[in-house]
């Protein structure tokens, strides 16, 4: 595949509801699946989850406040917001990861290692 300039990777969104390099963008699933992720955190079992005060990918301990909620398999990326695929993260590797899938990330992080 050639080379997208961002203006056009801009109008095949717009026109096409696909991103080239993430895949399919329905915005109305993506409402929705935030939307359950949102009555997820108010509930217990998310209260629970963070209690711990560990970071899912960078293991260092923080106080559960300070932990955000991360789709494993990003909503942009075909993921739910499901129990299965929500952990808690520090705010560094959520905005680190943004959408990247889970092999990605861990490719990112050994080449932050080498």
């Amino acid at each position: 595949m050639g080379k997208i300039s961002s203006k056009n990777r801009e109008k095949l969104k717009r026109e096409q509801g696909v991103d080239p390099f993430i895949g399919f963008i329905d915005e109305a699933v993506i409402k929705k699946e935030k939307a359950k992720a949102r009555t997820l955190r108010a509930g217990q079992w998310w209260k629970r989850k963070r209690s711990a005060g560990i970071c899912h990918y960078c293991r260092k301990s923080f106080a559960p406040a300070d932990l955000t909620m991360d789709h494993v398999i990003p909503l942009a990326r075909g993921g739910k917001s499901e129990k299965y695929n929500l952990v808690p993260c520090c705010k560094a590797c959520n905005t680190k990861k943004r959408q990247l899938l889970p092999a990605e990330w861990k490719e990112y992080m050994d080449s932050l290692n080498k």
